[in-house]
């Protein structure tokens, strides 16, 4: 069983193929391509590589392409992308500007080209099916919620994949089995002994942070919309609800324009002065004294510090916290940052150690730290691929 993992931008196309067979989990071939601007080609160049690396045949070599995708009104979960599905994920572009509509667009250029070739949705709101409902409601008219004003939570796909590895590296083989087998049983697998609790910090372009008990999520930073919780690379993050009328009255903005302004100008961009996006570009101009560089980083730490705080006092402790994605991977001074003066939480780095680590999994606390603090690769990819696998396995 190969299965194709389609990841798609509104100028990219990335792609990861999985090979089944024989109860095995093998990339078989990764790529992409960046600054797309026809998109069939785009296809049709992926699928040329596929078959010129001898991966595949043909397109009948396989048994799924599958989505990592966003948001969809009143649909969740791994689900066959049907008229229904892509006219739920419509319905919610407003929510997803950004991913959705090239989601969308994409799925249906698949769809065109290979007809034959079942679709295969994993919503990044998934993970999130089973948190505790305080921990996902706004404070909001019932009819407000019911028609989706909630905390939805994204990135589920990474925090899954980490719930499950770090299970795995802790030793707790019953809690990653519970994690792997979250979307068939709702959580109810046996887990044996103490709880084990894990805060999972997916830190890169777009950020969050979630609380996992024995597998489960209890909660994600993000809420309704990407546009919240942390400030991401140019989205504002979490923003007092009388904001937006303030600005549209005070600067005399279109609430369209005041939207994209959240959306495109904010974040670490915002508050760096629109130097840049970029963490890289940020935090060198840091470190040569630009005093709106250091603000954003500061800010960075600061909200990714909160939420980690949050999720440990709601979890009454964390036995790991778990660093993932571009900026959590690849950035030691944020992490050294993030984790600083939390020895009385019996929090503690290894200086060394988190220096030498950049984008490979490793223990990174300190010997006499009671909270493990670890690095590890997120693969959402291989989620979305298991997650489908086990969709088609259940139609068979």
């Amino acid at each position: 069983m190969k299965i194709l993992i389609a990841n798609l931008g509104s100028t990219s196309l990335k792609w990861r193929l999985f090979d089944f067979a024989n109860s095995a989990e093998k990339l078989l071939h990764k790529g992409g391509f960046e600054r797309v601007t026809d998109y069939p080609k785009a296809i049709e160049d992926c699928l040329a590589e596929l078959k010129n690396a001898g991966a595949i045949a043909s397109e009948s070599d396989l048994a799924a392409v599958g989505f990592k995708t966003i948001i969809a009104k009143n649909i969740t979960g791994c689900v066959r992308l049907d008229d229904r599905v892509l006219a739920a994920m419509e319905a919610y572009s407003g929510l997803a500007p950004a991913h959705n509509p090239p989601y969308i667009t994409g799925i249906r250029l698949f769809a065109k080209r290979m007809p034959g070739v079942p679709r295969v949705a994993l919503f990044e709101t998934a993970f999130y099916q089973f948190a505790p409902e305080p921990m996902m409601r706004y404070a909001v008219p019932d009819s407000w919620h019911e028609i989706g004003v909630r905390r939805w939570g994204f990135h589920g796909a990474s925090h899954k994949f980490i719930a499950e590895r770090s299970a795995d590296l802790l030793g707790r083989k019953d809690v990653a089995r519970r994690a792997q087998n979250l979307y068939v049983d709702g959580g109810k697998s046996p887990v044996e002994g103490a709880p084990l609790r894990a805060i999972s910090c997916h830190l890169g372009g777009s950020s969050s942070i979630t609380g996992i008990v024995n597998g489960v999520a209890i909660g994600n930073s993000l809420g309704m919309s990407p546009q919240s919780g942390l400030p991401q690379n140019n989205r504002v993050g979490d923003l007092d609800a009388e904001a937006l009328p303030y600005v549209v009255k005070t600067l005399g903005l279109s609430i369209e324009e005041a939207q994209r302004q959240f959306a495109k100008e904010g974040g670490l961009k915002g508050l760096a002065g629109g130097l840049s996006n970029d963490i890289r570009d940020i935090q060198e101009a840091a470190t040569k004294g630009n005093a709106k560089a250091k603000l954003a980083i500061d800010v960075f730490v600061s909200e990714a510090r909160r939420w980690i705080g949050g999720y440990f006092f709601q979890m009454n402790g964390a036995d790991a916290i778990v660093f993932t994605a571009g900026i959590g991977e690849n950035r030691a001074e944020l992490r050294a940052a993030i984790c600083a003066n939390l020895d009385q939480l019996g929090i503690v780095l290894d200086a060394e150690k988190n220096n030498s680590t950049r984008a490979t999994e490793a223990v990174i606390s300190a010997a006499n730290s009671r909270v493990k603090v670890l690095v590890i690769p997120t693969n959402e990819e291989l989620v979305v691929a298991r997650e489908a696998k086990r969709l088609l396995a259940s139609r068979n």
